[in-house]
């Protein structure tokens, strides 16, 4: 018998799940809106060697394809070892991909400076695990045709009015520079072509620190001296002085001989998103070994973290070389990606107090018309109404009710006149 469970790393959502993402999403579309971002709609299939490009990194080897149409027996075993004589079009594993096309193919219907909303799943064959989906809502926020410091402010400064409008408190951006980085492995003193690898293993110094980075690089046969001249930065000695977000900050996490402009490109930002946002103290944090795994990163990096998980609820960063692959010159880009399942986790299932939701319970003997009238009345005054039967069982529909975030009930008997009906708040 076949099972009866969703697909392995995939997820049904039962009626108040359903309404609090709804809710979340809703909030997220509405900030995002207000500062002066459009929607698109990409559809959820791209082609096999669009997908494949090499500018997804290693998201592209978890893609779902999509077999050939047409292809026999025979033709499948000729093509095993080979992909794409096997699959034409595959599922979109972010929307990135998808958005870079979408401008290629409407970029003259388009203002020279667009800023996209995408909200949207995606799937990607992860192995399934706590936490980790095979199918899951990505929300992200891009500013095409900006070189300026310009587009990374209105990014950040979007999402965190969306935080702070989902009434998660305490958030924080931490930020970074790819050519901050490339600048302070040249100071250290790894070669080019040595980067890449450094980076990669410097990206896993929050789960396995300073001694676990270094003992990598060194079994790994990277460049001795500037091995012990990267250990000699990260365990030097610190004062625990609390700093803003600024130049000091920058410059006390930094090496010297970081180059000016990127510093005054960082300090830039925080100053312009702490004037929108009115405070002294923005929250953002300069973290110098902030990498973020996307190699087609070209500049500004960031993570969003709050206080309540150890992992990151979003992030992105400026891929200027990415779109350019497919019009075949330079075009500057920046995203954000808001995690929203991690997010929406956080958030409470409380109803939104503007919007009743009430459930009618009627005797059996109440007429079909006399429902309706009722039903049409709570409706008409803005009201979510469902309605019921009374059961023996009472208290146990009263849960299941309140479980599926009705707030309210009322009893009804026939005859009764809808404006008479008394509602009582439920749990």
């Amino acid at each position: 018998m076949p099972s009866v469970n969703p697909p392995r790393g995939m997820r049904d959502f039962l009626p108040a799940d359903k309404a609090r993402r709804e809710r979340v999403l809703a909030v997220i579309r509405d900030r995002y809106r207000a500062h002066g971002f459009d929607e698109i709609e990409t559809p959820v299939v791209e082609d096999y060697e669009r997908l494949h490009a090499g500018i997804g990194g290693d998201n592209e080897k978890l893609a779902f394809n999509v077999l050939r149409r047409g292809l026999d027996a025979d033709a499948i075993r000729d093509a095993a070892g080979d992909p794409a004589a096997l699959s034409d079009l595959g599922l979109r594993y972010d929307l990135t991909v998808p958005l870079a096309r979408f401008y290629a193919t409407n970029r003259a219907q388009l203002p020279s400076v667009f800023r996209a909303i995408q909200i949207a799943p995606v799937w990607r064959a992860e192995r399934p695990q706590k936490g980790r989906y095979r199918q899951f809502v990505q929300c992200d926020i891009d500013i095409i045709g900006d070189a300026t410091p310009r587009a990374e402010v209105e990014l950040l400064t979007a999402s965190l009015d969306v935080l702070d409008a989902l009434g998660l408190e305490g958030g924080t951006i931490r930020i970074n520079d790819r050519r901050a980085l490339d600048a302070m492995l040249a100071v250290f003193g790894f070669a080019d072509a040595d980067r890449a690898g450094v980076l990669i293993t410097i990206d896993k110094l929050d789960k396995v620190g300073a001694e676990g980075v270094v003992a990598e690089l060194r079994g790994r046969g990277a460049d001795e001296p500037a091995v012990a001249a990267l250990e000699a930065f990260l365990t030097r000695p610190q004062t625990r002085e609390y700093l803003p977000f600024g130049e000091a900050q920058i410059r006390k996490a930094l090496p010297a001989g970081v180059p000016d402009d990127v510093v005054a490109h960082l300090v830039g930002i925080g100053e312009a998103v702490a004037a929108a946002r009115g405070e002294t103290d923005v929250p953002l944090r300069f973290d110098p070994f902030l990498v973020r795994g996307m190699g087609y990163y070209t500049g500004t990096i960031y993570e969003l973290a709050h206080p309540s998980v150890s992992y990151s609820l979003g992030g992105g960063g400026r891929y200027d070389g990415m779109i350019g692959r497919f019009l075949g010159q330079d075009v500057p880009a920046v995203g954000f990606s808001i995690g929203f399942e991690r997010i929406v986790d956080l958030v409470g299932a409380a109803e939104d107090a503007a919007s009743a939701a009430v459930v009618l319970i009627a005797d059996r003997d109440v007429p079909l018309a006399e429902l309706a009238t009722h039903k049409a009345f709570f409706v008409s005054q803005g009201a979510r109404v469902r309605l019921e039967q009374r059961t023996k069982n009472l208290k146990g529909l009263l849960e299941r009710s309140a479980a599926d975030g009705y707030t309210s009930f009322a009893t009804v008997s026939a005859g009764a006149e809808s404006s008479a009906l008394e509602t009582r708040p439920l749990g």
